[in-house]
């Protein structure tokens, strides 16, 4: 059976508890992914997502339209809008546990953890679906 670490993305971006949405904003403007792990002192406390950044800035930030409490928005702290406790992977699960924990829990993304709770990787849904698609 095939284990998550063959099929996960083994470097994930990482942002710490006390960045600011603005970090956050600029690293998905020039990615193509949708998670951040966050971590402190290099273990895992959570996720956050672009959506969690669109839920939490207002609409009017960075138009012509902005007024200061638009652009304060930006100088919130990741750990505001993170989700926290995430679920997570070992490196040794199957491509079974990570689908039940998709399809139980309604979550995106799964970070992999090491023993000390250190992100190793992160697999999404997506990546499940290429390694189940016919070649």
């Amino acid at each position: 059976m095939t284990q998550i670490r063959e099929l996960m993305s083994t470097t994930p971006v990482t942002v710490e508890l006390d960045d600011s949405l603005n970090t956050v904003k600029n690293i998905f403007d020039k990615a193509r992914f949708h998670h951040l792990l966050v971590v402190e002192e290099g273990r895992l406390f959570g996720v956050v997502s672009d959506r969690d950044l669109l839920r939490a800035l207002s609409p009017f930030a960075g138009t012509i339209v902005e007024t200061p409490r638009d652009q304060a928005t930006l100088n919130k702290r990741v750990h505001q809008v993170m989700s926290r406790k995430p679920l997570t992977l070992r490196p040794e699960a199957t491509i079974t546990e990570a689908v039940q924990m998709f399809l139980e829990h309604g979550v995106s993304c799964l970070p992999v953890v090491d023993e000390a709770f250190r992100p190793v990787g992160i697999v999404t849904w997506r990546d499940l679906l290429r390694a189940l698609a016919p070649a």
